[in-house]
């Protein structure tokens, strides 16, 4: 017995001095000794792991009250930084010519290991974005525009019936439907027919929910993510019935892919995922699969997101809505007009729109890590050494005063005022990131924003119904924005536009 707890004894002292030795390091011999922020986060994990697990993704607040205290460049864990200034942004997130690499202990975050967001080095990114690269060019989305016009006048068609109920619509999940249907017909070669189904049932949207209340806890016990990939459908359908779901259908579509499924002349992207001429490892099941759900779940949740907001404001503001639908019935004489990206894109009160949108809109907005991994970066006086995770989070950008007055306020104009001064203001929009690994679908997701925007408003007015600040408020942060009940939501009525 004395020899037991003699053991013990020694156990936890050693671990205890382990302890100190390691926080004493960390606070005044560590590379990142130097940089500002509170000591029990340059010491520990576990200032962290309070914020995202205990409080439930609140540790992007809780950085946003360090910044205040500290300045624009905090340490925010024990190896890694975040810089909240709009010119170092390029540095973080810098073109294909300078290496930039995912931190390996923030990849189980997207609890994907085998998608194209979770590549670590660059070469391996390079290799997994070339393959899709041409898929989502902008060539490649203008070609397939047709299809994307048709789910989006599907849309309509729908909204027309709530109309003529005059009965509540969910907004947010009538555009989760069309940005599901649109990113599966794209993907997977077919769409899964969401916007037709009588209560917009929205699988991608649930598995998206669930991959995210899954992200911080991914982070902290990444073998979790290992060991998914060995649970049975029936057990992982209890931990994520979402995702099970989803991965239900992937394997489906999959199985189509690999006969040589096409969408009109060319090949889908799970087909492209499956080709012989990929390296055996990189066509791997789990490989296809994680990529799709990525694409899947990202095309959906992002896009639909940006929307709901647009009109949660549109609806708000009559005099916003007044001068957007003014200027679409010059091009578009009517309701059913279907002009093409292309010709939308020249309108710049609706251009405006859609920045304003994608700037407080955006659900993405928590910190991507970037590593550089042989550059010694500077930023002012402070020393960032090669290897070291940093990030700069689009929820600090979007909300610089200094950029964007009043960045609280919903005002398209800010943009059109900026372009008359001769200032650039859509350098400092980051919804999609920058640099070599920016959002693959940028171009998928800003066509179906201007069709959308433009169908929809000029055929509907809407008055919304049982919505407040709060249905719309991001309070939390899984890399992606939740209100306090989750996925923003918008419902309201319609009515014609006077013509």
């Amino acid at each position: 017995m004395l020899g037991d707890l003699l053991r013990l004894w020694v156990v936890i002292t050693a671990l205890g001095a382990y302890i100190s030795i390691r926080t004493i390091y960390r606070l005044y011999f560590h590379p990142l000794s130097h940089i500002p922020g509170p000591k029990l986060a340059a010491c520990s994990h576990l200032y962290e792991f309070y914020y995202n697990v205990i409080l439930s993704g609140k540790y992007l607040f809780e950085m946003e009250k360090m910044h205040q205290q500290y300045g624009p460049i905090i340490r925010i864990n024990p190896r890694e930084v975040h810089i909240n200034d709009p010119t170092f942004y390029d540095e973080i997130y810098a073109s294909s010519s300078r290496k930039r690499e995912k931190d390996p202990k923030f990849v189980p975050t997207y609890a994907l290991p085998g998608s194209m967001v979770a590549a670590v080095s660059h070469e391996l990114h390079h290799l997994r974005r070339g393959i899709l690269k041409d898929f989502f060019s902008r060539r490649s989305v203008l070609e397939l525009s047709e299809m994307i016009n048709e789910r989006v006048q599907a849309l309509m068609k729908r909204l027309e019936g709530f109309r003529i109920a005059q009965s509540t619509v969910s907004i947010d999940d009538a555009f989760s439907a069309l940005s599901s249907d649109v990113i599966t017909s794209y993907c997977c070669g077919k769409h899964w027919g969401f916007i037709e189904d009588p209560d917009f049932r929205n699988d991608v949207r649930k598995a998206t929910a669930d991959a995210a209340s899954f992200t911080h806890i991914s982070r902290f016990f990444p073998w979790l993510v290992t060991l998914s990939t060995f649970l049975s459908p029936r057990t992982l359908s209890i931990l994520m019935p979402g995702k099970a779901g989803l991965f239900g259908f992937l394997e489906s579509f999959l199985e189509y892919a690999q006969k040589g499924a096409s969408t009109g002349k060319r090949k889908s992207m799970l087909a492209t995922l499956a080709d012989p001429s990929i390296p055996p490892q990189e066509r791997s099941f789990h490989r296809q699969r994680d990529e799709a759900f990525g694409i899947i779940g990202a095309g959906t949740e992002t896009t639909a997101t940006v929307l709901t907001v647009a009109f949660y404001h549109l609806a708000r503001d009559k005099t916003v809505r007044d001068k957007l639908q003014t200027e679409l019935k010059q091009l578009m004489p009517t309701p059913d007009s279907t002009p093409t990206w292309i010709e939308l894109e020249r309108l710049p009160y609706l251009d405006a729109f859609i920045s304003e949108s994608l700037r407080i809109g955006s659900p993405i907005l928590g910190r991507y890590t970037r590593v550089a991994p042989t550059e010694t970066l500077t930023y002012k006086n402070y020393v960032i050494p090669p290897g070291t995770p940093m990030s700069s989070a689009s929820y600090f950008i979007h909300k610089d005063a200094t950029i964007f007055p009043d960045p609280d306020a919903f005002r398209p104009e800010r943009w059109i005022e900026a372009a008359e001064k001769g200032q650039n203001l859509k350098k400092h929009l980051v919804s999609f990131t920058k640099g070599s690994r920016n959002c693959i679908g940028i171009n998928l997701a800003y066509m179906e924003l201007f069709l959308t925007v433009a169908a929809f408003v000029r055929r509907f007015n809407l008055e919304l119904v049982d919505t407040t600040p709060d249905d719309v408020r991001v309070v939390r942060e899984f890399l992606v924005g939740f209100t306090k009940n989750g996925n923003v939501k918008v419902n309201g009525k319609l009515s014609l536009v006077d013509e």
